[in-house]
């Protein structure tokens, strides 16, 4: 595992060096992307001199952390749901499948009619990204739980609430990171890229301004923020797959 972190490493720090200089050189135009280096420098500036950055920082991750919210918890519900229903499940296996073939921006014209400009429509348009990942992961998840554990609920006489929580989720939990790193990265997606149009404020709505601007400097300043929060955002969830993983088997 160590060597596949270095490898990793080597990688990305040979990408960014390649990069560094073709922008250095002149091969990529500096209209067209500035140098890692100077991009690094943009994101330092902002952070310390923008009177809107911190503020802009607290709105989209309240609306990430609403959005994540609803698809992860919304999602396992509706997964525990489905699963228990077998013939809700036929019908609903085809519109799973392809929901993501159809773009959910489409909605954001009804979004904004129900619940107006505001950080409402953008959780809900970030949830909308992410449940389906986690539905369609809380069904398969249950599909692998030991068929001894339900009979156990069953003998026990536990209700169907009790049984989701006190023996479908802890069993299940292993298989549901896959749901819950889908969603979250889909809520991610959803937010930022929801607050290019949906927004009044938010990092999305910095990032889109800077690039009607052509200001280069606090567009890929930003953009390295938010590629460094979902590469963080993405180890951190990594690291607790990998925790539940061991627990699971030693137990």
């Amino acid at each position: 595992m160590v060597r596949v972190r270095i490898l990793q490493l080597s990688f990305v720090c040979a990408a960014i060096a390649a990069l560094e200089l073709l922008c250095r050189v002149g091969i990529i135009d500096r209209f067209t992307m500035i140098p890692p280096s100077e991009m690094a420098g943009a994101l330092t500036r902002v952070i310390a001199t923008a009177p809107w950055f911190w503020p802009d920082v607290t709105y989209t991750l309240g609306n990430l952390a609403a959005a994540i919210g609803l698809s992860v918890l919304g999602g396992f519900l509706i997964g525990v749901v489905v699963h228990a229903i077998p013939r809700l499940r036929r019908v609903l296996d085809p519109i799973l499948t392809s929901y993501y073939a159809v773009p959910t921006f489409v909605l954001y014209p009804l979004l904004i009619v129900f619940f107006g400009i505001g950080p409402t429509s953008l959780i809900v348009l970030g949830a909308l990204f992410g449940i389906v990942a986690m539905i369609v992961a809380t069904v398969t998840a249950i599909d692998r739980v030991p068929r001894v554990l339900l009979k156990v609920a069953r003998v026990s006489r536990l209700g169907a609430v009790r049984t989701a929580l006190l023996m479908k989720l802890p069993a299940a939990s292993p298989h549901l990171m896959t749901g819950l790193r889908l969603a979250v990265a889909y809520s991610v997606i959803g937010i930022i890229a929801g607050e290019f149009i949906l927004s009044t404020e938010g990092i999305g709505r910095r990032v889109a301004l800077a690039y009607n601007n052509f200001d280069n400097q606090t567009m890929y300043a930003l953009l390295v923020l938010i590629l460094a929060f979902a590469i963080a955002l993405n180890a951190a969830l990594g690291a607790f797959e990998q925790a539940l993983h061991r627990r699971w088997y030693r137990s």
